[in-house]
């Protein structure tokens, strides 16, 4: 089974690939943690990738696609029985090379999941989340809280809030999903694969729906 998520930052995407990942021995490929990964190890992507960060510019769909294919070649060596995309395809230009590259490796997209969430539901959660500097934990003051405000249960250190999840940036990250991300909404629509899921219900409500959807497929 491979799946890819889609939706506005927020939606849940990343926290429910991680869920479904272990219960489906799939593998949750979250496109931002492999771009870090490449750059803290130094791999050649990685520091082609750090380089044009430097300089303030956007990482080219090129480079992302060849990350995200070097990770998906890899999996048969996992011994997963598919991968769940998380953060990308971001445009339809990356959709479209997927598409290509799967064909080429003769694989197919079983689904891609829209995760339905509204602004404010987005707004609350991103604003809220706590991060673990040490592992990248995520905690929610709210939803998922420490056991001990502002402290990882794990490590013991202060948790962050990321740059991204600044309340005066948020808005801006939906403005760029709504531009650049919602198309492909229509994308798959039209491939016949697409799957809504409504997202403004806390994890487990979401989780069941998702669970629902795929419980006889793999």
């Amino acid at each position: 089974m491979n799946l890819v998520f889609l939706g506005p930052p927020g939606a849940g995407k990343g926290t429910h690939a991680e869920i479904l990942s272990k219960e489906k021995r799939l593998v949750h490929l979250a496109a931002g943690d492999i771009l870090r990964r490449n750059v803290k190890e130094g791999t050649e992507l990685g520091n082609q990738a750090k380089s044009i960060m430097a300089r303030g510019e956007l990482v080219p769909d090129a480079l992302v696609n060849d990350m995200m294919f070097a990770e998906i070649r890899s999996l048969k060596a996992k011994g997963s029985e598919g991968f769940i995309l998380d953060g990308y395809p971001r445009t339809i230009g990356q959709a479209e090379e997927l598409d290509r590259f799967l064909t080429r490796e003769k694989m197919s997209l079983t689904a891609a999941v829209n995760f339905d969430a509204s602004e404010a539901v987005v707004i609350e959660r991103l604003s809220g989340r706590r991060i673990c500097a040490v592992d990248g934990k995520i905690y929610h003051v709210r939803n998922m809280p420490p056991k001990t405000e502002g402290i990882c249960d794990c490590h013991g250190q202060p948790l962050l809030t990321r740059k991204d999840d600044q309340p005066e940036t948020i808005k801006t990250r939906l403005a760029v999903y709504h531009e650049s991300t919602k198309p492909l909404i229509d994308f798959y629509f039209r491939k016949g694969i697409l799957r809504h899921v409504a997202a403004d219900g806390d994890a487990p409500s979401v989780q069941k729906m998702l669970e629902k959807l795929f419980e006889n497929t793999r």
